[in-house]
């Protein structure tokens, strides 16, 4: 069985446009993303899912430089770039992750892969309902479940947001969340505004010197000594899908 992350990224976010190349102690930010997937002890492989859109080229130079596939599909239709880079990845389980989470702990990303394999379970998220902080986002599924997915989801949600026909349909698909020991949500470290962009910044910039491999736990805690950085994105609203759900759907 082949696990496979995915993560979907694009130049022309509207909040904030070229965030995925925006530098975080010197290096992109796809690139810092890049450097902690790779610490992913479960998942034996990693593509990055991009547009064909001519300013999506230097992401696609970006994953050349860096070793790392890149598959190229629709800018809108999400759920077949997904589909189409789980396929030609030989991905029996995909995890999809955002471009816009660089923050993101591998070991977290193990914990969810490791509920997910105890196979009872055909999607494992950890925002059903949102109890760890915004830019933790993890969400584990079979490729089965996907390609049924993409034959057949038609509400433009389902297509942009990739997942939402799967949790959406608890009927048909066993749902499963891996929630957080204590109630983390109110924190705000996905990237998509300038004042998110600040804050992941400054994180960075403190953490990369000492602590290359910082953990959830270590931006908490300078966090703890820095409680002033946490105001500078309270008032970002999430973009909500266009059904009442509870996942993070950020889609950079």
């Amino acid at each position: 069985m082949k696990t496979v992350i995915v993560v979907q990224a694009r130049m022309t976010s509207t909040r904030l446009p070229g965030k995925v190349l925006l530098p975080l102690a010197g290096e992109p930010m796809l690139v810092r993303l890049l450097e902690r997937l790779r610490r992913v002890q479960r998942a034996q492989g990693i593509v990055i899912a991009t547009t064909t859109n001519v300013a999506d080229d230097p992401i696609a130079a970006l994953c050349a430089q860096q070793g790392v596939p890149c598959h190229r599909g629709s800018e809108h239709d999400v759920l077949s770039r997904y589909a189409e880079a789980t396929r030609l990845h030989g991905a029996d389980t995909v995890v999809r992750i955002t471009s816009d989470c660089p923050l993101i702990d591998p070991a977290l990303i193990d914990q969810v892969i490791a509920v997910y394999e105890e196979g009872d379970s055909d999607y494992v998220s950890n925002m059903l309902p949102p109890t760890w902080p915004y830019g933790m986002a993890v969400e584990v599924f079979s490729a089965a479940a996907l390609a049924q997915a993409h034959v057949e989801a038609t509400q433009p949600a389902e297509r942009e947001h990739v997942t939402p026909f799967l949790y959406w349909h608890p009927e048909r698909y066993r749902l499963r969340n891996v929630a957080s020991p204590v109630d983390l949500s109110q924190h705000r470290w996905t990237v998509d505004t300038p004042e998110d962009y600040e804050l992941v910044r400054r994180l960075f910039e403190h953490l990369m010197p000492t602590h290359p491999n910082f953990t959830q736990a270590d931006v908490l805690a300078l966090l703890e000594q820095h409680p002033d950085w946490i105001a500078l994105n309270q008032h970002i609203q999430q973009k909500p899908a266009t059904q009442t759900q509870n996942t993070q759907e950020s889609t950079p």
